[in-house]
């Protein structure tokens, strides 16, 4: 491994390099740092700072579930850390899931400690309001589809029902 591969353990504020711009990063050198997270993170568990690497890496692998998991589990280990609750928000904001995305930056948004982060969260709210506005959000199923799967299945019997009786 080169020394630009290996972790420094101290917290970072700033995200490693390779995470600028996904489309510098290949799948070969992409999978070697995944591994490099990885076993970083199995020595230190309580790093926020890995997990919120480690996540950002799987996004870009395209492994949803693994990044939602490492990104939870870097906001749960340090509530105050601000790039990780802001990289959590932005994999809501990614899915669609804007109602989740909006209450998670405007965490980070309470977090931001200098001009600088309060301008990344500030942006990524409002473009996540703008995508509200617009309509392009998945529907929240929070409503109970009992009734609905009854009234098909009846249906479907009345249907059945009048055309065995013609």
């Amino acid at each position: 491994m080169t020394a630009e591969l290996v972790p420094s353990v101290a917290p970072v504020r700033l995200l490693p390099v390779p995470w600028r711009d996904p489309h510098t990063v290949s799948p070969a050198r992409l999978a070697d740092h995944i591994r490099m997270l990885e076993a970083a993170c199995s020595e230190n568990p309580r790093s926020a700072d890995l997990r919120t690497c480690l996540g950002l890496a799987y996004a870009m692998n395209y492994e949803v579930y693994k990044s939602m998991d490492a990104l939870e589990l870097a906001v749960g280990l340090e509530p105050a850390h601000f790039f990780a609750q802001l990289k959590f928000a932005e994999l809501h904001y990614r899915l669609r899931a804007l109602v989740r995305a909006e209450e998670e930056t405007l965490k980070a948004v309470d977090l931001a400690s200098n001009s600088f982060e309060f301008s990344l969260a500030r942006k990524q709210l409002q473009e996540i309001r703008r995508l509200m506005r617009e309509g392009t959000q998945k529907p929240e199923w929070t409503k109970p589809l009992a009734t609905p799967a009854w009234m098909l299945v009846a249906m479907t019997v009345i249907l059945c029902l009048a055309v065995y009786w013609k």
